[in-house]
């Protein structure tokens, strides 16, 4: 039989041995001339269609293994995705705190109403500072005694003991740790000032601590991925096993390498895309479960934190890597195990 085909042939028109049989000597013949490329193009798309569909119905005949490949592909995408989600959440609500980062300076207790102002007016001029707002004295103490509570204690007090104070907003281009920092440098640095307080301390622990998080889960992400990688590699390692016949016929009938890899990347690429559709449907179902909790718990802290969800770009490009670490998965395994696959088995049986 071997002896019907020529040992060398164009890998896209290299066909089933069945199907060679039953057409006629014309048809053989006229297709072992060179075709035109058109007809070359034609019968290369055909032929990835046809592996494709066909690779698609080999899983879909295993349904309960398919599924659990689907299953671990879908886990090991999903937990990363859902951390760096989790990152850019907490990343957006430390950027609106410190869109609204105030600078309070309090102000000498001698200093009188107008220097107050007038300092405030100069404070105001500088181009880092988009408002000043002053709080004199007496203001502030009507503030504190209605908020406080402790208006009878408040009343024994002969002297007000709170200063002026300058609420000063930084312009946008500034409202980041170092940009704030700067101007706290500028306003301590004025004789009329005794204090300055701004709240950021916290906020540069809690970048810092995210920008942490965010290189541990680039680690993960890479880690599962690798593992995605050989996990779809056994698969496919074990299905070359089971198609060794195949495999073994299609190489002495002048099958390419490259023509037996194909069904196997396909297979690959279909266990990406079913781990990938998987992971958006885990990642949404997490999200359902886990968003009435947060938004309850972060009403109590009247806090609009909120976690943020797979966008449509998002999930189709989530099932873009995953098909592309099916695929890499794949052509691990079948560049590993199918040198290992030669005619001469036949033979030497």
């Amino acid at each position: 039989m071997v002896a019907w085909f020529p040992a060398v042939r164009l890998w896209w028109e290299v066909p089933v041995a069945s199907d060679l049989n039953s057409r006629p000597d014309s048809v053989r013949g006229a297709r072992a001339a060179k075709a035109p490329w058109k007809q070359q193009a034609e019968s290369y798309f055909k032929h990835h269609r046809k592996v494709a569909v066909d690779s698609a119905r080999r899983l879909w005949r295993t349904p309960v293994a398919s599924l659990m490949t689907w299953a671990v592909m879908g886990v090991a995408l999903a937990l990363p995705v859902a951390l760096l989600l989790l990152l850019a959440s907490i990343d957006g609500v430390s950027t609106g705190w410190e869109s609204r980062a105030r600078v309070t300076a309090y102000l000498d207790m001698e200093m009188s109403l107008d220097a107050a102002q007038q300092l405030a007016s100069e404070i105001g001029k500088d181009g880092r500072v988009e408002e000043v707002v002053l709080i004199d004295r007496d203001q502030a103490l009507q503030e504190f005694r209605a908020s406080s509570g402790l208006a009878e204690a408040l009343d024994y007090l002969e002297d007000n003991p709170l200063p002026h104070t300058l609420l000063i907003t930084p312009q946008d281009r500034v409202r980041s740790a170092e940009g704030v920092q700067g101007l706290v440098s500028f306003v301590e640095g004025m004789d009329e000032v005794d204090q300055v307080q701004v709240d950021l301390g916290w906020l540069q622990r809690l970048n810092a601590i995210t920008e942490l998080l965010s290189r541990a889960v680039w680690a993960l992400s890479l880690l599962l991925a690798a593992a995605v990688v050989l996990v779809i590699g056994n698969t496919v390692r074990l299905a070359i096993e089971n198609r060794r016949d195949e495999i073994l016929v299609a190489k002495l009938v002048g099958g390419t390498d490259a023509f037996v890899r194909r069904p196997f990347l396909y297979t690959g690429a279909w266990f990406g895309l079913g781990g990938g559709i998987v992971a958006c449907i885990l990642l949404q179902l997490s999200l359902w479960w886990l968003s009435g909790p947060i938004e309850r718990l972060a009403g109590l802290y009247h806090s609009d934190f909120g976690l943020t969800g797979l966008t449509l770009d998002g999930a189709f490009a989530l099932i873009i890597i995953a098909m592309l670490l099916g695929w890499l998965g794949a052509w691990v395994a079948v560049k590993r195990h199918l040198d290992d696959i030669e005619p001469g088995e036949i033979a030497g049986g």
